[in-house]
């Protein structure tokens, strides 16, 4: 079926101009003229909807997304098939992607970021307690709206519990620069899978780049698996600094692992305002005496080299994460921090 502006849907949907175009489908600001309301309509592409795998993930989006109604998160409001072409129509949200802001931005002011993140926490929890796992967090889908009201959207590959599951044993799902250290190992998702992504995101937002880049996916997937957070700069106050540190934990058990976790952290912290940024704020007392980038942990130590994943080498991974065959060997287990 071709889709182009004046396209009518089910004889209700009048699509009008393109808002975005996605690996499987694309949407459009439309027009539902029973309701005489905006909307938008993500259609599926003619190439995926003959793709029995992106057709039922489509499905699965549309159902998932559906049972979940709280104002952080895109209301879906109808689906349905024509001419062998699937459609979403959700409320239409007039703002923009928080991609494009920081790409606009480059940076945030820490209390419109964390004014931001509780406003995705407070969706995600939802999801969360609804047995919904999104698993591609990340700015593009998450759409900032007046007031900075944060909208979620686009749960095209988050599974529900006890859904069928849409990919291969160690097959990786989302998006590798917002991607959980055990998820790029193959495990399941989880609500900290969730929020380490949101520690991205944080990152991101205070520093002006992601922590963790690389010339593929592949390999961008294992640095969030083996390699060590960078420093955050000394303009990032205390607080922030140690949540972000300790949201983007490698193991699951030991990172805020719910997004009402998160949201507590934030609420309790004390950040730096726009006049503040630069100078960096003492440790409070009996909070242990700091590191220049904030960080309570030691230094990792040095690779010792020579594991090998997927033909490259790389450091050991966290043992409690790691697949059995790169896990260390007892005698050679690394000292624990007794702080952590």
């Amino acid at each position: 079926m071709s889709i182009h502006s004046g396209t009518t849907l089910v004889g209700r949907y009048v699509l009008r101009s393109l808002l975005a175009v996605g690996g499987m489908g694309e949407v459009w600001r439309a027009e539902d003229t029973e309701l005489d309301r905006p909307v938008a309509v993500k259609v599926l592409k003619d190439s995926a909807s003959s793709n029995e795998t992106f057709l039922k993930r489509f499905q699965n989006e549309a159902r998932n997304a559906a049972g979940l109604t709280h104002p952080n998160i895109a209301q879906v409001l109808d689906y349905g098939d024509q001419d062998g072409t699937a459609y979403l129509v959700m409320e239409l949200v007039e703002g923009e992607p928080l991609s494009s802001i920081l790409e606009r931005e480059v940076t945030l002011e820490e209390p419109r970021l964390a004014h931001i993140l509780i406003e995705t926490c407070l969706g995600l929890q939802v999801a969360h307690d609804a047995g919904v796992m999104h698993r591609d967090i990340k700015p593009g889908n998450l759409l900032v709206a007046e007031g900075d009201s944060v909208k979620i959207t686009d749960f095209g590959v988050s599974r529900a519990t006890g859904q069928t599951t849409l990919t291969q044993t160690g097959m990786v799902m989302g998006t590798a620069q917002y991607l959980a250290p055990e998820l790029a190992l193959g495990k399941p998702a989880t609500p900290a899978s969730d929020v380490y992504a949101l520690g991205i995101i944080a990152f991101e937002a205070v520093v002006g780049k992601r922590p963790f880049t690389a010339s593929s996916a592949v390999d961008i997937a294992i640095a969030h698996v083996n390699e060590s957070v960078p420093h955050l700069p000394a303009s990032v106050s205390v607080d922030l600094a140690r949540i972000i540190n300790d949201v983007l934990e490698k193991n699951p058990r030991k990172r805020v692992r719910t997004p009402h976790e998160l949201i507590e952290r934030l609420r309790a912290a004390d950040l730096n305002d726009g006049e503040a940024r630069g100078t960096p704020r003492e440790a409070r007392p009996g909070s242990g005496e700091l590191r220049p980038d904030h960080s309570t942990a030691p230094p990792p130590s040095p690779s010792t080299g020579g594991e090998r994943i997927r033909g490259r080498t790389a450091r050991t991974m966290p043992p409690s994460i790691a697949p059995t065959e790169h896990r260390p060997r007892p005698d050679v287990q690394p000292k624990r921090d007794s702080n952590r």
